[in-house]
Formats: C-alpha cells, sequence, structure tokens
C-alpha cells in the first residue's frame, strides 16, 4: 500500500523581477513527499533550493512569483489561496526548521513565553496548558532540564540547543510537513549528528514527511530516503538515495560527488567542478549545465535543446541527452 502524500509539487514555475524585467529562477519542478519519508533537495548555492522551499512556504519575496504549477499540502493546493489563507494553513500543516535559529527566535522573549504563545495559537490550549506541553516538547527533542530553559533567553543558549527549540516549537503546531533549510550548517560535526539522529526519530513517531534542504552530500547520505537534484532551477536527477549514491547518471551529481573528500581512503583527490554557476540572467540555449559539461562536445543537441526527464530505471530519473542516446 502507497503511503500518503504530504507535499505534491507538480510543474512549478516561478520568476523573480530584477530592473523592470522577470526571470526565470525554477522551471517545471515536479516532487512530491510522503508521510514518514525525507526527501533531500541538493545542489549548489544558487540552483533552486531555497527557491523551492519559500515557494511550498508562501514566502517568496515581493519581486518573485509563482507563475505555473500546483503546491499540494495534505490535498490542498496552496497557489489557489489568499496570502491569508497560506498564513493560517502554514504553521498547522507545515513548520520550517531555519539553517540559524537566532534569526527565527526572538531575542527579547524567553523560549518559554515563545513556545507557550505558539500553542496557544496552533493548538487552542490556556496558558497552563501549554506551559505544561512546552516542557513536554522540550523533553521530547533532548534538552536536559527543560523547566529552567524555559525561563532563559535564546542567547543563554549554544547554537545545537537553539536548533532543539526551534524544532520543539515546530513540532509542537503537530505539522503534517517539515521543511528544513540546511538546519545543521551553522553547527559543529557532533551536534550535527544528534541533530538528524532527532529528525530521523521525530519523523517516524508524528507520521510526518520533511523536506530538507541541503547542500552537504554527507548530511544526505546520513537522512534522505528520496534525492532531487537541481542545476540553475532545473531538476537533472531525481531517485532513492541509493540509486543516485551508487549509480549517478547525470554529470552534474557525478561531479557533485566527486567533490566530495572521501575519508574512507588514505589518498584521495577533491575533482571541482569546472567553470562557474550561471547567473539567472544568463540565457542558455539547451540544456543549462553544458558550458561545464565534459560531454557537451560529444552531443550536439546539449548546446540546442533542454532535455526531457527520463525514467532509466524504476524510481531514477535524469534529464541527459546523453544518458538518453546510451539508453536508446
Amino acid at each position: 500500500m502507497e503511503r500518503e502524500k504530504v507535499l505534491d509539487v507538480k510543474n512549478l514555475y516561478a520568476v523573480f523581477k530584477i530592473q523592470k524585467k522577470e526571470y526565470e529562477v525554477l522551471h517545471d519542478i515536479s516532487f512530491d513527499v510522503h508521510r514518514n519519508e525525507t526527501v533531500c533537495i541538493v545542489g549548489e548555492s544558487g540552483c533552486g533550493k531555497s527557491v523551492t522551499t519559500l515557494c511550498v512556504m508562501g514566502l517568496l519575496p515581493k519581486n518573485g512569483r509563482v507563475i505555473s504549477g500546483s503546491i499540494e499540502v495534505d490535498g490542498t493546493d496552496l497557489t489557489k489561496l489568499s496570502a491569508n489563507e497560506v498564513r493560517k494553513f502554514r504553521g498547522k500543516k507545515m513548520g520550517m526548521i531555519f539553517q540559524e535559529p537566532m534569526t527565527a527566535l526572538n531575542p527579547l522573549l524567553t523560549i518559554g513565553y515563545q513556545l507557550r504563545e505558539n500553542l496557544m495559537l496552533h493548538r487552542l490550549v490556556d496558558k497552563k496548558t501549554a506551559d505544561k506541553m512546552a516542557v513536554e516538547y522540550l523533553t521530547k527533542v533532548g534538552i536536559a532540564n527543560p523547566e529552567s530553559r524555559l525561563k532563559q533567553y535564546p542567547f543563554q543558549l549554544s547554537g545545537g540547543l537553539r536548533q532543539r527549540v526551534l524544532i520543539a516549537m515546530v513540532l509542537s503546531a503537530q505539522p503534517d510537513l517539515l521543511i528544513a533549510d540546511e538546519p545543521t550548517t551553522a553547527l559543529d560535526v557532533t551536534i550535527q549528528k544528534q541533530v538528524l539522529s532527532l529528525l530521523n526519530g521525530l519523523k517516524k513517531d508524528m507520521n510526518a514527511g520533511i523536506m530538507f534542504i541541503t547542500h552537504d552530500l554527507g548530511v544526505v547520505a546520513e537522512i534522505a530516503d528520496k534525492v532531487v537534484v537541481l542545476y540553475a532551477g532545473r531538476k537533472v536527477e531525481e531517485g532513492s538515495a541509493q540509486q543516485v549514491f551508487n549509480d549517478p547518471r547525470h554529470p552534474y551529481t557525478v561531479g557533485l560527488m566527486k567533490a566530495v573528500p572521501n575519508v574512507d581512503k588514505d589518498e584521495f583527490v577533491i575533482e571541482p567542478i569546472p567553470g562557474m554557476f550561471p547567473n539567472i540572467t544568463e540565457e542558455i540555449p539547451g540544456c543549462r549545465f553544458n558550458p561545464r559539461c565534459a560531454y557537451t562536445k560529444q552531443c550536439p543537441l546539449c548546446t540546442k535543446e533542454a532535455p526531457e526527464m527520463l525514467e532509466v530505471e524504476p524510481g531514477h530519473f535524469v534529464a541527459c541527452h546523453l544518458v538518453k542516446e546510451n539508453a536508446q
């Protein structure tokens, strides 16, 4: 029996307006997240990861807009809702875990006050019940002495503790979809491991889905069930974590893998992807990756036509002319 979808993004196109001209930042992005599943969106900075997140959360800046496609959370298409309706939907059905919790937590209010207000708003409980529940949620995310933590301010906590507080705050609304935008980037390796383990456990306990944004393939290997690789606003590869790591097909995905240090070997060579990541204002005919791809000369179509998504094996999709030629 197939698991229920908590997020279903279909044919999403988005643009940013820069100096009176609109530039495409997302092109035909489609993916889904099921209950008890973690989908990692990966790629270099500027590839469209965070823009995809902002589209799902309804938090695009004023110069950005979704021009077509659908974003369904628990069967409700958010692109059909008003900004006020999305605001009410957000928090109850989906929660956001930010990269730096100091920007998400109010530095002037105690942890207890912020947790209590969140619970009273989303769970419609009184102050006394909210205080009791706040202690329970801090305990659930592994914070010792939760009663004393409630009296503290964000600046009095370490980065790891602040991130746990933010996770507790998001979980307290009991959302079906958790969106984590590089939540471990600012943490040291030991705390990073703890937070990832915590998210894995909470996902199962809540039967929720996680959309995880990261550029760190080590994190992806640790937490992902499914991987979506973006390049310059386009999806270039998608598959299970095992498929993408063991058999990457798109040259960009292969390049990302080669750029990661292999600490299991005594000697390893890091191979950076040549060239520069394109600016959104650049018009590149054909495949957006072709100026940096080692196989462009072997395939004339690369500079003429954008490749279509091809299913190379069940559940494993790649957008590459060369892969399609080899498959034929």
